[in-house]
């Protein structure tokens, strides 16, 4: 894995062996998800698995945001039923190849984490939270189906009832209680969030490596589960949402800063 290998994502190997990667989208202020930082997630997670060097890895944002999720200016794109199973594919084997990373994965949400952005720092291993950001999944504001992994990580880590709540408004949760509901394990201010953080992915860093790539595998197991429960169904339901009149006008109303009137086709 090299830095001229992508250029949305940067690496920074720090003391105590811990491998840093930083969402850094050369075009986009809030390092929202297009078809260039989706393909580097993807393969991120897949060279990720054959890490040799590191012993944990610290993933953070440039700038004011995690990641604000999908490029809006980039579904119109996705209209193409090739295009779309293409997507659906990778983002599948993104999910599982995140899942099958065997170093433990610190997460630093510096900024809002919507969307994808937030089912990747919801399935990090430890995830630590700026005071200001929040997360939230806003897929059904824009008519689609919440397809990427949002229907697995919120329902296990709040329960069902809750987890609709906040997937069926896409409503965001702050930090404070995406503590409170379990969501998150440590709330930090902005000024020291990154510090915080890899004091603690070093802490893992110096573990018994075996012992803690092997726990991470059998907790995972349960994740692994879920995802074949509900990840093929969700995400196929996706692509059927993509093509609707209601993600249509989704995305006419945000152009247009008015509030969509959806129809149910």
């Amino acid at each position: 894995m090299t830095q001229s290998d992508y250029r949305a994502l940067r690496f920074d190997r720090l003391a105590g062996d811990v491998l840093k990667v930083t969402i850094h989208h050369p075009t986009s202020p809030v390092n929202a998800v297009d078809n260039l930082l989706h393909g580097e997630l993807a393969r991120l997670f897949r060279d990720l698995r054959r890490e040799e060097d590191a012993r944990a890895i610290l993933l953070t944002g440039h700038g004011k945001a995690f990641s604000a999720g999908g490029d809006f200016d980039w579904f119109p794109t996705l209209q193409d039923v090739d295009r779309l199973e293409h997507l659906r594919r990778d983002a599948k084997q993104l999910i599982w190849d995140m899942l099958d990373v065997d170093l433990p994965i610190v997460c630093a949400v510096n900024g809002p984490a919507a969307g994808l952005g937030a089912t990747i720092a919801l399935l990090c291993d430890t995830i630590f939270m700026a005071r200001t950001a929040v997360v939230l999944d806003p897929h059904v504001r824009v008519g689609i189906v919440a397809g990427d992994g949002g229907t697995i990580i919120w329902p296990m880590a709040v329960g069902p009832a809750l987890a609709k709540q906040y997937l069926l408004t896409g409503d965001p949760v702050s930090a404070e209680d995406a503590h409170r509901m379990g969501l998150v394990n440590f709330v930090s201010e902005p000024t020291t969030l990154e510090e915080e953080a890899l004091a603690f992915a070093r802490r893992l860093a110096e573990g018994a490596p075996l012992a803690l790539r092997y726990t991470k595998q059998s907790v995972n197991k349960l994740v692994k589960q879920h995802l074949n429960t509900a990840f093929d169904h969700a995400t196929a339901l996706e692509i059927v949402t993509f093509r609707t009149d209601d993600h249509r006008e989704a995305l006419a109303a945000l152009r247009e800063k008015r509030k969509p009137k959806f129809r149910g086709r």
